[in-house]
């Protein structure tokens, strides 16, 4: 049974990334905000912003992006999961023989290899613009992992997006508080700098802490509880996320 699943999760997250690859400008359009942004920021605002260290700004700024990327990148999850929807593709599945699961899961399994890709370019930008860590290979196996959980929290967030929306607009337009959320944080300032209520929110709110837990991972420092406080975020999400969709994604097909 559990070969079977898997089987079937294979071979639909191949339908999905076929269709990517077909269309490349995908992983680019949603490279290319973040890439600008990081070109914003370090060479046209990054000189009058102090981040209380003297590390270069690239490197305080660049785990921000990387959410932004994340963040950019999922809306595409719920835009092809309306159209699959809208297009029949879900009714036609269920007359097959397999495991309902796997049709989200291949949805899903595209949005984690497409995002890294995604981010993999962003990082190599930044590489040509200056970013530099001695992290070690085990740090970044964590910076890797705090990714990917924060790919697949936000991927069963769009997955719930779009299997609710009404319009392809609908589907997609949920991202856009994501992509905000990283300025309200301490992705481009320390959260001392802002205003009082403000910081008070920065500081409580998910994002801060998976910037603040990838920043030291990149620069070889102790990551204390932040690190607890991301995962814990995180995990959250995802419990709560995975669960509304399967929900809703039961009450479709039944």
């Amino acid at each position: 049974m559990t070969s079977h699943v898997l089987s079937d999760m294979r071979v639909l997250t191949g339908r999905s990334l076929t269709h990517i690859l077909r269309s490349p400008d995908t992983i680019i359009t949603t490279a290319i905000t973040p890439i600008a942004l990081m070109l914003l920021f370090v060479y046209v605002l990054g000189g009058a912003i102090n981040t209380g260290s003297d590390e270069s700004y690239i490197n305080y700024m660049l785990p921000g992006i990387l959410l932004i990327t994340i963040a950019s990148g999922i809306a595409y999850t719920a835009y092809r999961l309306f159209l699959d929807m809208q297009g029949g593709i879900f009714e036609r599945f269920q007359s097959m023989p397999i495991a309902r699961s796997s049709v989200l899961w291949g949805h899903v399994l595209t949005s984690l290899v497409s995002n890294l890709i995604s981010v993999a370019i962003v990082v190599g930008v930044a590489a040509i613009m200056g970013f530099r860590t001695g992290a070690s290979f085990g740090a970044w196996l964590a910076v890797a992992g705090i990714l990917i959980l924060f790919i697949l929290a936000l991927t069963w967030l769009a997955v719930i997006a779009g299997l609710s929306a009404k319009t392809v607009d609908g589907a997609s337009a949920f991202s856009y508080p994501l992509i905000f959320l990283p300025f309200i944080s301490s992705a481009f300032v320390p959260t001392d700098s802002m205003p009082g209520p403000v910081a008070w929110f920065a500081e409580h709110q998910p994002v801060t802490s998976i910037v603040n837990s990838i920043r030291s991972l990149f620069a070889e420092q102790p990551v204390g509880a932040e690190i607890w406080i991301a995962l814990a975020w995180l995990v959250g999400i995802l419990a709560v996320a995975y669960g509304f969709a399967v929900g809703i994604y039961r009450k479709k097909i039944s």
